[in-house]
């Protein structure tokens, strides 16, 4: 009997658009002699049944079944597509949780850890990873640019501290730009994260599991056309993508050393991108942040990845979803 699958897209917040077109890939590349496909919407309006072809219905939330041509439906597992709240940030894990429902990404402890940019560097920092230096703001307790600057060395980047999609992102480069910078990551979280810059070759690295053991995929660089790694450049074209990187093998053993460590440290489950700095001097990365559910569209570096190890899409999220059925 084929077991039932429920992707899982949209969400809460300015990355839904992202989980849409990852939804469109993934269901595009499962398996369909071995598992029934069912979309689930969640977004501002409510928890929805949205069938490839008719109506939308909605999801009973009492034990997340679905209503599918009179019958009344309960998933195998989840195979977890929304970017942001509330699908990478712990809340839908702890749910499912509660249900002993498997899903296809780290549990919800990870989950709301590494959403939270701040507390993930300090994590990996008391796990040996290397991170850079860098500033925690809360919007209820104001923290001026002349305080900052005495603590940091510019440039540096100023980002919300929750997401993953380089949204109210900036760098700066004058003591000038810093309030402007700030007041743009606030309109976004009530949190926010001042790094120092650091020079160096900006690589993403796909790590997952699959049988109990860790697997690096192929490391992708990323050469932005504009100053840094943001929104459209992550999403829109203006950035370049090198997969696999080229490298030296004392580089690539680095950093996938690195990416290891960091799986590790944060006990993460599926498969997670995990972001690094990495100086050619001496061939040190430093991590920069984790995201615990990466895009999956045309435009995004996993399924690229995927195919440059030689697998095949299917192949690879029949994996990840057989490898959630474990937990």
């Amino acid at each position: 009997m084929k077991k039932k699958i429920a992707l899982v897209t949209g969400g809460l917040s300015g990355e839904a658009q992202i989980s849409y077109k990852s939804a469109v890939t993934v269901g595009n590349n499962i398996n369909r002699d071995i598992y029934d496909v069912y979309r689930i919407d969640i977004n501002p309006d409510g928890w929805w049944y949205w069938p490839w072809d008719g109506e939308r219905s909605r999801v009973n939330r009492d034990d997340f079944s679905i209503n599918h041509e009179g019958a009344t439906i309960h998933f195998d597992a989840v195979l977890m597509c929304i970017h942001g709240t509330p699908g990478e940030d712990g809340k839908l894990q702890g749910y499912f949780d509660m249900l002993g429902l498997p899903y296809t990404s780290c549990d919800a402890a990870t989950s709301a850890l590494t959403f939270n940019k701040r507390y993930t560097v300090a994590v990996a920092a008391f796990g040996g990873v290397n991170v850079v230096k860098s500033m925690h703001l809360f919007s209820h307790t104001p923290v001026s640019p002349e305080q900052i600057l005495e603590q940091l060395r510019l440039p540096v980047f100023v980002k919300p501290n929750n997401g993953g999609s380089s949204i109210g992102m900036s760098k700066v480069n004058q003591p000038e730009e810093l309030a402007p910078a700030m007041q743009k990551a606030f309109k976004e979280d009530t949190q926010v994260l001042v790094e120092e810059f650091i020079s160096g070759r900006e690589f993403t690295i796909g790590v997952f599991k699959q049988n109990g053991k860790i697997t690096v995929l192929p490391i992708t660089e990323i050469i932005a056309h504009n100053e840094f790694f943001d929104f459209e450049a992550k999403y829109q074209g203006k950035s370049e993508e090198i997969t696999p990187a080229k490298i030296s093998p004392t580089m690539q053993s680095a950093l996938e050393s690195a990416a290891v460590r960091v799986y590790e440290v944060m006990n993460c489950r599926g498969v997670v991108r995990i972001d690094f700095i990495c100086n050619e001097a001496d061939n040190k990365p430093f991590m920069l942040e984790v995201n615990t559910v990466p895009g999956q569209s045309e435009a995004s570096v996993i399924p690229q990845q995927v195919r440059a190890m030689g697998w095949d899409l299917k192949d690879f999220y029949g994996a990840i979803i057989e490898e959630s059925l474990k937990y």
